[in-house]
């Protein structure tokens, strides 16, 4: 099994799970956060003031999937997110060892 951890443009949720639905993956979460990678924020002009922004707001999204879903998932992605600009993400696989449902202690892939 391994996790997947995209992280996207907030603009971009709705086409990312739209995409993973497609291809039949059931569950994720969703977390909005805050940061930058090479692009360090921009600078903006409120109320006649400049500040840099520089923690800009981005979506986490995290599932874990068999190994055999794994590409497509990444493809579905990559695809959904895209705008060929700065600031379109990143996507992180790891390694699974073990998933457990709680409610009836099932393992492995069947817990997913």
């Amino acid at each position: 099994m391994i996790k997947v951890e995209a992280i996207i443009q907030t603009s971009k949720l709705e086409a990312v799970k739209d995409a993973l639905h497609e291809i039949g993956v059931e569950g994720m979460t969703v977390v909005e956060v805050r940061g930058h990678g090479r692009q360090k924020g921009h600078t903006e002009f409120y109320r006649g003031r400049e500040y840099t922004v520089d923690l800009i707001p981005k979506i986490k999204l995290e599932t874990v999937l068999p190994d055999t879903m794994v590409e497509k998932a990444v493809q579905a992605i990559v695809t959904a997110a895209r705008t060929g600009k700065i600031g379109d993400g990143k996507i992180f696989l790891s390694k699974v060892d073990e998933a457990i449902r709680i409610r009836n202690d099932e393992r492995g892939e069947g817990a997913l």
